[in-house]
């Protein structure tokens, strides 16, 4: 089932691609396929983490309000003089914690995640704009901070290398170790994986840090290639990013996930916002039609997936 649904999203994708070569002059071009591949890479290298939350059968909303809270805080920091390495270590244990604390009470207080995430992200999004203001802050365009999200490595996009070298780890985690396993299991009957003596939430909690350090590291990217930090940053980004896993074939009932088919639902997205774009398309067209993709693909899955929740 795993193998459909890889191979039904790489068929949709290749649909879009085919759609909007045909429709648009630029966007099969060198530049563009660039372009979408740095702008895509903050949802890959979170959409690869999401994976392994969603097959344990939770969920985190937070990752849009944890990558603007670090967008902001990182150029906060820089403006007030702290080296740019001491800023990137900084924003990454601040996304560990931010996803220990919602593990916590996920994993050891028995709070159903979609409420504990709701909350953060509300909380989160509100402390980033206490530290903004409301107003972007820039970065010194000097920086070596920017080239996070603006250098180049042979000929490629650097967030490009980031978010290849954050999937690699994400598959190896996922398909070749213990803990992934142990992910996989805890989607499928977490019962029976913690009588087989298994610290099922210490797990749990594990799949919160890395998602949150994800979307730490997503705003890093972002904040480098914008050049300025702002509280509105990651707008939406946990649909795309759920929009991304669930098109992929992993499922929200848990104990199915695919990253094959998470960087293929990724991609997918930002194919369709930046053919919208090329086709001189209205862009509040874009979460319409993310939504309504949203919307199909939990269809879909609860219809693939229905059979093997009941039979569990």
């Amino acid at each position: 089932m795993a193998n459909g649904s890889v191979a039904s999203i790489a068929i949709f994708f290749g649909l879009v691609c085919l759609l909007f070569t045909l429709s648009t002059d630029a966007f099969l071009t060198a530049p563009n396929l660039l372009n979408i591949i740095r702008q895509s890479a903050p949802l890959l290298i979170v959409a690869a983490t999401m994976t392994f939350v969603i097959t344990t059968g939770g969920i985190d909303l937070s990752v849009g309000s944890v990558l603007a809270l670090v967008c902001a805080l990182s150029a906060a920091l820089l403006q007030f003089g702290l080296p740019w390495p001491v800023v990137i270590l900084a924003m990454l244990a601040l996304g560990a914690a931010v996803g220990a604390i919602q593990g916590f009470f996920v994993a050891y207080e028995g709070i159903p995640a979609f409420i504990v995430t709701l909350a953060g992200l509300s909380v989160i999004r509100g402390l980033a704009l206490l530290i903004t203001g409301g107003y972007s802050i820039p970065i010194a365009p000097d920086s070596p901070f920017v080239v996070m999200g603006r250098g180049w490595f042979l000929g490629v996009p650097i967030p490009a290398w980031i978010a290849l070298a954050a999937l690699v780890v994400a598959w190896i985690a996922f398909n070749q170790t213990r803990f992934g396993r142990y992910v996989t299991g805890i989607g499928a009957n977490a019962e029976a994986v913690r009588r087989a003596g298994v610290d099922t939430r210490f797990t749990t909690l594990m799949v919160y840090v890395l998602s949150s350090s994800a979307a730490a590291l997503a705003g890093i990217v972002l904040a480098g290639r914008l050049g300025s930090g702002s509280s509105n940053s990651g707008q939406g980004f946990e649909l795309e990013v759920i929009a991304a896993v669930v098109l992929g074939g992993t499922s929200l009932f848990g104990g199915r996930g695919t990253l094959v088919g998470t960087v293929l639902g990724a991609l997918t997205v930002s194919v369709i916002a930046n053919g919208l774009i090329l086709s001189h398309m209205s862009p509040f067209l874009t979460p319409i039609i993310t939504g309504c993709i949203i919307l199909v693909a939990i269809w879909l899955n609860f219809r693939l997936f229905r059979g093997a929740v009941r039979k569990r």
